[in-house]
């Protein structure tokens, strides 16, 4: 791999790789909760809702071949670990775990989107770009099914690590 850094944003071809293996375990992550949420969500109120849910989980395994593709492309190797699913009985919590993970997928995807743009690498930024319009769809989805407006996030600062903690 280059290790050469741009000088506009001082982040390496490999430091973009690690941080796309993030967005990739949170993917991962993704497809499992979609799919255990929709199956196991209970009541008339969550049906609808619940038929979505497994469409999402489609969506997601179609954005990580994408990540997927986009780390080989950059000469590193796909992650096959994923981040933890956040289990519970509650649908009302199922859906509030989905939202948050969805909102931080959001923020980092914008950081990425601009990270590739920097480095030049404008086709894989619009990839980006285009799992970054869909995860939108996915917040709009389940902020409408929690009855409330789709939260506002915030973009975040150009940097080259993400803060630690909570991750899809």
């Amino acid at each position: 791999m280059d290790t050469k850094k741009s000088e506009a944003t001082d982040i390496s071809r490999e430091q973009l790789v690690d941080l796309l293996n993030g967005d990739l375990s949170r993917e991962y992550q993704a497809i499992m909760a979609y799919v255990i949420y929709s199956q196991t969500l209970k009541g008339a109120a969550y049906m609808a809702i619940a038929h979505e849910l497994e469409k999402h989980a489609g969506e997601e395994l179609k954005h990580a071949i994408t990540i997927a593709k986009q780390i080989d492309y950059l000469g590193g190797t796909p992650t096959n670990k994923p981040l933890p699913v956040k289990m519970s009985e509650e649908a009302e919590d199922m859906l509030r775990f989905d939202l948050e993970n969805e909102n931080e997928t959001v923020r980092n995807y914008r950081l990425r989107v601009r990270q590739c743009e920097l480095l030049g690498e404008y086709a894989m930024a619009e990839e980006i770009r285009e799992i970054l319009r869909n995860e939108q769809e996915h917040q709009i989805d389940l902020a409408t099914a929690l009855g409330e407006d789709v939260p506002r996030i915030e973009t975040p600062h150009m940097e080259t690590r993400e803060p630690t903690g909570a991750r899809r």
